[in-house]
């Protein structure tokens, strides 16, 4: 039997190990250098509380993933009665059985989760998206207001020519004074540097199709809407605007830890615990990967007849036994990435509250967009509504904080101890929670989380023509591509890397042009979901 390497047990890495396995005949091998499965989109546990490092929603426009992931974790039953879900103008059935599975009573469960995400601002909440709403015009002020329908209306008749920059990209969508209101200084939080140095491409990947013109269209519709019982009906939704979304049991990590299972099952090999370090080449094909063991030291080498690689581009580029041309080397060397840090905060209860009974308890936020400029947290999750079973004790409230920065940073370099001091500090001055009601804290840290738009980006071009010669290479996923894909584009390049397999095409144009096209899919696994008015992974 032919054999596959595979570097990297995300969802493009464990997708791909599935694919081969399932349809290709090849048994694969995949090479992980920690021990949990799903990379960044892992759900960690921590005393029976789980951290969803970044917020996965499981949604996709893509059949093929929605497919595929009702096949590994079915839907819950008890949804009023209905047994579908209506999706890119498709209804299809979520399981032979009468009913789903009780998540009450069963692990092995998709949960469907409704949506709700809304702006930290002047210690105030909007609505996320930004809606010309009386509550919204209230809180933004008249003058305020004014500003930003002039620089609209200005936008709109007059746009930027030659839109290169992010900056320009959010003018002539939103105009100069929303974007200087609600996405800039959030944006350069986020990634570290002006929106004038990051390319518009990033906007045209992460946010297409999303506008003021979209975001009224959007309230027109909520206004007079066309119900359809219990469907997931979001063909013509654009992403950031996606109300319902499926969801593990346990967070994402679950799904990878049962694709890993499944892969296993079907004679495959997950190896934690090896870095892969050295690709051996013929000239045109690779023939083998070296690693070696996180934990001994130990060398292995494992042979192959296909390759695929979810590993960061940067560190590649410097694997290969020939090594790439001196300018090739010189574009992954200056390619940037944005770390991640989130800080678990377990309390008693929030000082926020929203006006209805539940809320009183607990807000319904799945996450907060933390606009205020003197603190540096940039999100805010609430792990109670992405699942209740992600939080051990009920009467607790369980949120994730999180932070983008450098490894370089100060802030990366902190302490645990002093990290947590920052976050309780932060959340309190801004007025959600009382320090006093923390009982437990973790702090995470996640690096190369977010290829980014800028460095050497603008001659990635380089370095895909290099790998591209090796034929029996396919570079996948966020990191493998340094491309800002979602879960579920990851997914895509995955499989259909295994369909060019399959069909014995050795062109890779068509991985390089998923999430390219005109339609977005999101299962919102990024912080630019602000920042795009977005979004996640």
């Amino acid at each position: 039997m032919k054999q596959a390497v595979v570097i990297g047990a995300g969802p493009a890495g464990l997708t791909a190990a599935y694919e081969l396995s399932t349809r290709a005949g090849i048994r694969p091998i995949v090479l992980e250098k920690s021990r949990e499965m799903g990379g960044i989109s892992r759900t960690v546990n921590y005393k029976g509380n789980r951290i969803d490092i970044g917020g996965h929603r499981f949604f996709s426009k893509v059949d093929r993933v929605m497919r595929w992931w009702l096949r590994m974790l079915p839907l819950e039953g008890g949804r009023n009665g209905a047994e579908a879900i209506r999706y890119h103008g498709m209804e299809r059935s979520v399981d032979a059985a009468p009913a789903g599975p009780d998540p009450a009573r069963e692990d092995r469960v998709m949960l469907l989760r409704s949506r709700k995400s809304r702006i930290y601002y002047l210690r105030r909440f909007f609505d996320y998206p930004v809606t010309l709403s009386k509550d919204t015009l209230v809180k933004l002020g008249a003058w305020r207001t004014a500003k930003i329908g002039l620089s609209y209306v200005k936008s709109a008749l007059r746009p930027l020519p030659d839109e290169r920059t992010l900056e320009q990209f959010f003018i002539n969508r939103f105009g100069k004074e929303l974007y200087l209101t609600f996405f800039k200084s959030y944006t350069e939080k986020v990634w570290g540097v002006p929106c004038d140095k990051i390319s518009a491409e990033w906007g045209a990947q992460r946010i297409k199709g999303l506008s003021i013109r979209a975001a009224l269209a959007h309230a027109f519709r909520k206004a007079f809407p066309r119900k359809v019982e219990g469907a997931l009906h979001q063909k013509g939704t654009e992403t950031s605007l996606i109300e319902q979304f499926l969801y593990p049991k346990f967070g994402p990590g679950q799904m990878w830890e049962e694709v890993a299972r499944r892969v296993r099952e079907l004679g495959g090999e997950i190896q934690c615990g090896w870095r892969a370090d050295r690709v051996r080449t013929d000239g045109w094909r690779v023939t083998a990967i070296e690693a070696v063991s996180e934990e001994t030291g130990e060398r292995r080498t494992f042979a192959g007849d296909c390759f695929f690689s979810t590993a960061p581009i940067q560190e590649l580029m410097r694997c290969f036994d020939t090594p790439p041309p001196t300018e090739v080397l010189a574009v992954s060397d200056g390619l940037v990435y944005r770390d991640f840090i989130t800080v678990g905060l377990l309390l008693r209860s929030l000082k926020i509250h929203d006006g209805t009974p539940r809320g009183r308890k607990l807000i319904s936020d799945n996450w907060i967009y933390i606009q205020e400029p003197d603190v540096l947290l940039g999100r805010l999750q609430v792990f109670n509504n992405w699942s209740p079973f992600m939080v051990a004790d009920p009467s607790t409230v369980w949120l994730g904080l999180e932070y983008f920065c450098n490894q370089t940073d100060e802030l990366w370099k902190l302490p645990d101890e002093p990290m947590v001091a920052l976050a309780k500090e932060e959340l309190s001055r801004i007025g959600i929670i009382d320090a006093g009601e923390v009982l437990d804290a973790v702090v995470l840290r996640v690096e190369k989380t977010y290829p980014a738009y800028f460095g050497t980006y603008d001659r990635f071009s380089e370095i895909r023509q290099y790998t591209d010669r090796y034929e029996n290479l396919f570079l996948i996923g966020r990191n493998g591509m340094h491309r800002y894909n979602n879960q579920d584009h990851s997914m895509l390049t995955a499989m259909m890397a295994v369909d060019n397999l399959v069909a014995g095409i050795t062109d890779k144009s068509n991985l390089w042009d998923v999430n390219t096209e005109t339609e977005y899919h999101e299962e919102a696994t990024a912080p630019d979901r602000q920042a795009g008015l977005q979004g996640g992974q």
